[in-house]
């Protein structure tokens, strides 16, 4: 199951991203994570700071984009709404929400035709 989250960030930064990576513990709390995966962008130099906070931190081989599938996929159905090239800076927050939230509420046959939105929710009430 894939519940597919963003925030807005101002940067690409270490600082920006480990900000952002905080404020998902804080709504969600740290049992959420089991592990964070990512691709080798300079943004993640932070990757001890995540594994301090005691979320196992894994990156994915270069050029090896099968490796964070789910995420490509989400991403994939996020530029149904923003194609490529849109600038995310002209972007805000409630605005990327709403279609998130479009995503996350879509029945998915791989979820028994339910939503990312309910089984997360289902999840978290068994943390």
């Amino acid at each position: 199951m894939h519940f597919y989250v963003t925030i807005c960030i101002p940067n690409r930064s270490t600082k920006s991203m480990l900000y952002a990576v905080k404020q998902l513990i804080k709504r969600y709390g740290k049992n959420c994570f089991r592990s964070m995966t990512s691709d080798r962008g300079k943004e993640f130099a932070c990757f001890r700071e995540i594994e301090a906070i005691g979320i196992p931190f894994y990156f994915a081989e270069a050029y090896s984009s099968w490796q964070r599938g789910a995420n490509e996929n989400s991403n994939g159905l996020l530029r149904e709404f923003y194609p490529k090239g849109t600038l995310f800076s002209a972007i805000n927050q409630e605005e990327l929400d709403r279609s998130v939230s479009l995503i996350n509420e879509r029945p998915r046959k791989c979820l028994g035709f339910r939503s990312a939105s309910e089984m997360f929710t289902q999840e978290i009430s068994n943390l």
